[in-house]
């Protein structure tokens, strides 16, 4: 009798590492839903996506509003210990531009990121920014061109601006013009989603989606 609860013990084990696995987003607070329901923003919405047409893949958003490259450069070794992601999705730098940061640092953080997950056999998926163009040409070229070179230089897959059709659409900003409002966030997620596709675990068979929902 002492020994009945053994009998589930690896079935327990093998749920526990599965809902381990699957996406970790480390972003700031365009992808933490800044100013609307988080059940709104587009990781909720990738998360439902996923349920569709990939069963079993976890969504877990480790997005934080305000966060800097510097600080998800700290954060994601013990994310990757906990969640042991099968794909990495990094969101972050536009906390850097918007505050003036080095881009020099902005690019070793991003740099060390991608070590970071490459050493734990996790894929990386960048998503870009640009920056207001009253930062000035010579920042926001610098700006630009961190990510290009990371996605370059590291070999990651890049979305070079992940607020394409949003950031110069005020309908779809929030008063402060930085956070997109939550009919924006069905675009954001079809900005990513042909990026995101061919990276998701092998036991995944998902077609890419076109904005009316038919396969392509």
């Amino acid at each position: 009798m002492r020994f009945r609860w053994l009998v589930g013990f690896p079935a327990l084990l093998l749920s526990a590492l599965v809902h381990a696995q699957g996406v970790l987003v480390l972003g700031d607070s365009i992808s933490a839903a800044y100013g609307i329901d988080k059940e709104q923003g587009w990781v909720a919405l990738l998360q439902s996506r996923l349920d569709e047409h990939c069963s079993g893949v976890a969504v877990n958003n480790a997005s934080v509003s305000g966060e800097t490259t510097a600080g998800g450069r700290v954060r994601l070794p013990a994310l990757l210990e906990q969640h042991q992601p099968e794909l990495l999705i990094i969101e972050l730098g536009g906390n850097d531009g918007l505050r003036g940061l080095s881009p020099v640092a902005m690019e070793d953080n991003l740099v060390q990121m991608v070590d970071a997950a490459r050493a734990a056999n996790v894929p990386v998926l960048l998503l870009g920014m640009y920056l207001p163009a009253n930062y000035g040409e010579a920042y926001l070229k610098l700006f630009a061109d961190v990510f290009q070179r990371v996605a370059r230089e590291q070999g990651a897959p890049l979305v070079p601006f992940f607020l394409e059709g949003v950031g110069d659409t005020p309908a779809l900003m929030q008063d402060d013009g930085v956070h997109p409002v939550a009919d924006a966030q069905p675009i954001l997620l079809e900005n990513a989603w042909p990026a995101i596709v061919p990276l998701l675990p092998p036991r995944c068979d998902v077609p890419v989606l076109a904005k009316n929902g038919e396969a392509s």
